[in-house]
């Protein structure tokens, strides 16, 4: 098992920030080109607990499919979505949201499994993700008019 964090500020209000992603069809804006992601289930889909979601994308160019259900969802606080279907064992990713002085905190926490284990990760998945998350809170913060700033905190323990 492996796990990697973000953590992001963004100078808006916590009601802001967590209704960004709170809207299903944001993701597809703050997913790197290159993923090709697609999300297949009808827009706008009702974010609860149990809320199942559908997604097309390519990693390395190979065609995968991915099922999520939103397994936790406490607004404005926090979201837990959790892959049933997919390329990992396992995936389960935390959001969290806390407002602080000027904006709101979000953090990510991803657990992750991968076939093959350690050396799939350490040579492949982690390089993807670091690109992917990177990616990901550079257009969260473009999203909100905020100028990308360095550096973009992305650790894996």
């Amino acid at each position: 098992m492996a796990r990697l964090k973000t953590s992001l500020f963004v100078p808006r209000p916590v009601a802001d920030v967590f209704g960004f992603f709170a809207d299903a069809a944001n993701l597809q804006q703050i997913t790197p080109p290159w993923v090709d992601f697609r999300i297949l289930t009808p827009l706008p889909i009702d974010m609860r607990p149990g809320a199942l979601i559908d997604y097309r994308l390519k990693v390395h160019g190979v065609p995968i499919t991915w099922k999520t259900e939103i397994s936790a969802w406490e607004p404005p606080r926090m979201f837990v979505d959790t892959q049933l279907r997919g390329p990992y064992w396992r995936w389960v990713h935390t959001h969290r949201f806390q407002e602080t002085a000027g904006g709101t905190f979000v953090a990510d926490d991803v657990d992750y499994a991968v076939p093959f284990g350690w050396p799939v990760d350490r040579l492949f998945v982690r390089r993807d993700l670091r690109q992917i998350f990177t990616h990901r809170q550079h257009a969260i913060l473009k999203a909100f008019g905020v100028p990308a700033r360095d550096p973009i905190t992305v650790t894996f323990g």
